[in-house]
């Protein structure tokens, strides 16, 4: 699966994907992928990467980093700032946004693929 992270600059990106993988049971060290540009983290038999790509100033730099082979049928790669490696990244099954709203977050959450649309239908809203 593979989501792309919409926001400003301190929006919480990186804090939603430390919850995601705290609701996947993930209890280590979660920390932004700014400098590293991915983040590997194993949870059971699945892998999350989390890419940052703010500091890319070509698309072209994608390609030269090898991620490619990250996106597989095992996997769930979420993307910070995918705008930045444009045109050569898979399709994005949700796209996220998060927004600065009173005292909290705004998230919008869109499905782009028919495999998107079906796990966000899995989705049920706790009381």
């Amino acid at each position: 699966m593979t989501i792309f992270l919409e926001g400003d600059l301190g929006a919480g990106k990186t804090t939603l994907t430390r919850g995601l993988l705290r609701g996947l049971g993930f209890s280590g060290r979660v920390k932004s992928p700014t400098y590293t540009l991915v983040e590997p983290y194993a949870v059971s038999n699945l892998y999350l990467y989390h890419f940052d790509l703010y500091r890319f100033s070509d698309p072209s730099e994608w390609e030269d980093a090898g991620f490619r082979d990250y996106f597989n049928p095992e996997s769930i790669c979420l993307i910070e700032w995918a705008d930045k490696a444009e045109g050569l990244l898979p399709r994005s099954d949700w796209l996220i946004r998060l927004a600065p709203e009173a005292e909290g977050r705004r998230i919008t959450l869109i499905a782009q693929t028919e495999h998107g649309a079906a796990c966000l239908a899995s989705l049920t809203p706790r009381a």
